[in-house]
């Protein structure tokens, strides 16, 4: 829906799975969470954005290094502290919405803080509360007052959800969040009918509802995800964490009307397809009940290319009964390898801070009667024009099971 930005309009931004930390001692990899991470409160701080809105595991691991937790206190500090007002204010009761904070208040309103961009963030299964405190790292951001860690739920038997209610102008919106929690114990939760959603008393309907959750999306197993027909029908946009796939346009579900926002990971985590989807965060803009979500691709992030070759569809090439077929198998992927690098280079943005070496996945099916060949080999030869020239090549068998 087109309109006019003005002041009643909320502009959010959104991301989602941020790892930082991730591969931190990695000698070239090491420091690409942090420099997307700059890169996304940057476009926050440009864009002039009301509030960030994140959707768990900011960080990857879940006692996060002193280098990884100094790294981010310095960029929370930079881009979103200052002077510039913020729009909005919060209805609801704050001490229900951050009930086990030290300091149970949004950071923008504490005095002694000057604070321009509030983070709103949930916790993700990366970063979730842990030990006889129930402590996570987003605890320690939110005791330093740079960001707001919202959506948690104590109990194990029945969880309230109860939102944030944010007014600017005539534009309210009631956030709902949600942290991590096992999949199959709020797939059960959810089936027992003991997940509720609160809503705001005085007219429900004048509300814009938004709720944050991270969990499965697409189906592992007869339990583990959380499908979205269990969600309330009430809700209008959905921003939906953990699934590292970028998907950040709004996709309408069927059933319950809502949308579905998936902003996806900003660091490449695993090698596999779905990472490499060009990486975005969105800029939402709400209105009233009406919202647009704007793409902005990420600048930063490391270039990754990833293939597949299934040696049985090549006989004229490869006849596993000849002596020398390992070596024909072996230029045949170093012709790829060099054809992807390639791609890469031309993909490049030419921004001075994306890296430059891109990550390489060739993913080899080799049934049929065919040998791997040594990948240690394989890789010496890339090592100062790879990212990852450990693990470019991977060998699997997928033919022969499939039949069976």
């Amino acid at each position: 829906v087109l309109f006019r930005d003005d002041e009643d309009t909320f502009k959010i931004l959104i991301a989602t799975d941020i790892h930082l930390g991730y591969l931190e001692k990695d000698p070239v990899r090491g420091n690409d969470t942090f420099v997307t991470f700059n890169e996304i409160l940057d476009h926050a701080q440009k864009n002039e954005v009301d509030f960030v809105l994140l959707g768990g595991d900011l960080f990857h691991d879940n006692k996060p290094s002193r280098k990884t937790v100094h790294s981010c206190l310095e960029s929370l500090r930079k881009y979103c502290m200052g002077d510039r007002p913020v729009q909005f204010e919060i209805l609801s009761d704050q001490a229900v919405n951050f009930h086990y904070s030290k300091f149970p208040w949004v950071n923008y309103q504490d005095e002694n803080l000057n604070i321009s961009i509030p983070v709103f963030s949930i916790h993700g299964n990366h970063d979730d509360p842990t030990g006889a405190d129930a402590l996570c790292a987003l605890d320690i951001l939110s005791c330093a007052g740079l960001l707001n860690h919202f959506g948690r739920s104590t109990s194990v038997e029945k969880i309230d959800i109860s939102p944030i209610l944010l007014r600017k102008g005539r534009t309210k919106i009631a956030l709902y969040g949600l942290g991590a929690i096992p999949d199959e114990r709020l797939y059960r939760m959810f089936v027992n009918k003991q997940v509720t959603m609160l809503r705001p008393k005085e007219d429900e309907d004048s509300w814009f509802n938004l709720f944050v959750i991270h969990q499965n999306r697409s189906k592992h197993g007869a339990t583990n995800y959380i499908p979205e027909q269990f969600l309330d029908d009430f809700i209008n946009l959905v921003v939906w964490g953990h699934e590292h796939e970028c998907k950040i346009a709004p996709f309408q579900n069927e059933q319950q009307r809502f949308y579905v926002s998936q902003p996806g990971s900003s660091v490449v985590t695993s090698l596999s397809p779905g990472e490499a989807v060009k990486k975005h965060i969105g800029l939402l803009h709400v209105k009233g009940k009406k919202m647009k979500m704007e793409k902005i691709a990420l600048e930063t992030v490391r270039t990754f290319h990833i293939e597949d070759i299934v040696l049985a569809d090549h006989p004229d090439l490869f006849n596993p009964d000849n002596p020398n077929v390992t070596q024909a198998i072996q230029a045949f992927c170093m012709e790829k390898v060099e054809l992807m690098l390639d791609t890469a280079e031309r993909e490049r943005l030419g921004n001075p801070r994306q890296p430059e070496k891109p990550i390489i996945r060739l993913r080899v099916d080799y049934a049929g009667g065919f040998e791997p060949f040594s990948v240690h080999r394989f890789s010496q030869k890339y090592m100062h024009r790879v990212a990852n020239p450990k693990d470019i090549i991977h060998f699997f068998r997928h033919r022969e099971q499939k039949e069976k």
